[in-house]
This record gives C-alpha cells, structure tokens and sequence, in this order.
C-alpha cells in the first residue's frame, strides 16, 4: 500500500490520554486504527489479528513498564519480516534499538522521541516514510548509539558526525545541505569520506546509506 493512502494502524500506547489523541490525529489524516491497546500482550494479539499496514507503539508499558513494547516490537519483527514498525517513546533504549534493526534488513523501522516532535505532520510524515520502506531514526537515539562504538568514530572528523548523523535520520543530500548551510557537493564529499574511513560501501541510494549506518552502529 502507499504511504499516502489511508493506513491500518495498530497503536500500543498505555496512557489513555496519548492513547485518544494518536487515535484522533491519524483519523486527520485519513489513517484508521484499527487496533488500540495499552500493552505488549495486547499489541502482539492485535498485530496477529488484523494484520495492519504499521505498528507504532511506545517502549515502556505494563505490567512492569520497562522494555515490554519494544521487547514486543523485536518479536513481532522476527515473527512479520518487513512489518512497518515506528517506535515513539521517551527514553532511548539502545539495547532493544539495536535489535530492533536486527530483526529483519532494517527497512520499515523507526524510532523517535516523543518529546522531540515539534509538529504532527512531523510525526505522520515518519509513519509514512517507515510504510515505504525506510528508517527514521531519531538523532538522539543516534548520538547514544553512536557513542557505544566511539572508537571507530575516532577517524571522522566532527563535521563529518554530523553529517553521519543526519544521514541516519534518511535525509537527502539536498536536505543536509540546507541544514548544515553548506553546498550539496560539500555533503557528497563528506559522505564518500565517512563512507571509506568506515569501510562501508559507498553508494548514491540514500536508503541503503542509512542501512550501512545503521549495520555499523550493530557490529
């Protein structure tokens, strides 16, 4: 299905109140949940229920509001290869991240913080992105899982960090370039050197950059 047509969503999220608001918000933009419930249990049943085109679904959730939805997002992943997953949550929990990613070619994957989404659109542009196939990463979950593999990233220099970190949240090369204010040519050469100083192939398909990054943050 596309991503700008109307979506089957399962929401696994234990507040009511976020809970309602996500269920209302999605309906705005033409999005059904078909599916909304407050814990890991209840989001597995739900997934093999309706088979929906997404999953979003927080990280900490009953009954003992640890890792119980992304430990369920990691299963259902295994379980669904290719499932569209978004994570929304409030911490970074780069364990759970990581496999995540492992659980199947890290396409259709996402994880982004609640607090840092500035605007709704934000926020269903990423669900869309994630139902296409890509992986949208926020760049705090990055800085933290970046940091668990700091000597690698010794070679890079601290624009070329940025640049890498921009890259992981599946930007363009014209979309950093308008953030770092730089020319889009700068980027292509910042991004062939992160490419070679990590000995990951270099290519000019900006999804499988992503999924180069991502397969360096879990070596």
């Amino acid at each position: 299905m596309s991503a700008a047509s109307g979506l089957r969503v399962v929401l696994a999220e234990d507040s009511v109140l976020l809970r309602e608001g996500l269920i209302g918000l999605l309906a705005r933009f033409g999005h059904r949940v078909v599916a909304a419930v407050p814990d890991a249990e209840g989001l597995r049943e739900a997934v093999e229920a309706h088979g929906p085109d997404v999953v979003v679904t927080d990280v900490r959730m009953p009954p003992g509001f640890k890792d119980e939805g992304l430990r369920a997002a990691v299963e259902l992943r295994r379980r669904h290869p290719g499932l569209p997953i978004l994570v929304l949550s409030q911490y970074v929990e780069t364990r759970y991240a990581t496999d995540l990613i492992d659980a199947g070619d890290g396409t259709s994957l996402g994880y982004l913080l609640k607090d840092r989404i500035g605007q709704v659109e934000e926020f269903v542009d990423a669900m869309n992105r994630v139902v296409a196939g890509g992986t949208v990463v926020d760049p705090e979950v990055v800085r933290q899982m970046l940091r668990r593999r700091r000597s690698p990233l010794e070679a890079l220099t601290a624009r070329e960090r940025e640049v890498l970190a921009l890259v992981a949240e599946g930007r363009s090369n014209a979309a950093i370039a308008a953030r770092l204010v730089v020319t889009d040519a700068s980027v292509a050469k910042h991004i062939r050197n992160i490419l070679y100083k990590l000995d990951l192939p270099q290519s000019d398909d900006d999804h499988r950059r992503v999924l180069a990054v991502l397969t360096f943050l879990r070596v």
